[in-house]
């Protein structure tokens, strides 16, 4: 759980601070699995592993055919794991010119609250005053993707980072 709350003008996620006078804009940001990707991945992985299991089992016998299933039961089984990766919903805020994955959510309701009420909170940030809870906070790293075979890490300032495909 991630608590979200704006008080004398400023709005605080957890222990990051940001004042209201400072925020350009608030949004919704989305991250979902790439299924397409996924499945062609997992097609090409399937044809290797047939061609190099008949190969190798044709040659060793019974018990490259034992391992041939066990590897093709892990590709199964890591196409099930990734399928099944929920949709995230992160809360966006940009701030002089920066922008700030603020907090992520499992729940797309719990942000679009937030932005309706950090919206609503800008237009009078001097009497503005709210607490949430977001209850289905997703904790991790954000590894943004840019183009094939091109990977890099970047840590994230505010609460609820995530590992993200996309």
């Amino acid at each position: 759980m991630v608590q979200v709350r704006v008080n004398e003008g400023v709005l605080w996620v957890e222990a990051e601070a940001y004042p209201l006078r400072n925020i350009a804009h608030v949004g919704q940001r989305v991250l979902e699995i790439d299924r397409g990707a996924v499945w062609k991945r997992f097609i090409q992985r399937t044809l290797v592993c047939l061609f190099l299991g008949g190969f190798i089992a044709s040659v060793a016998g019974t018990f490259a055919v034992l391992v041939w299933l066990a590897v093709h039961g892990l590709l199964v089984w890591q196409l099930v794991k990734t399928l099944a990766k929920p949709t995230l919903y992160g809360l966006v805020l940009n701030t002089s010119g920066t922008q700030h994955d603020a907090v992520w959510s499992t729940e797309e309701s719990e942000i679009m609250y937030l932005v309706g009420e950090i919206t609503k909170a800008i237009g009078h940030p001097d009497i503005a005053q709210i607490t949430y809870n977001v209850q289905h906070a997703v904790n991790g790293d954000i590894v943004n993707q840019y183009g094939d075979h091109n990977t890099g890490k970047n840590q994230h300032s505010g609460s609820g980072n995530i590992v993200g495909s996309r």
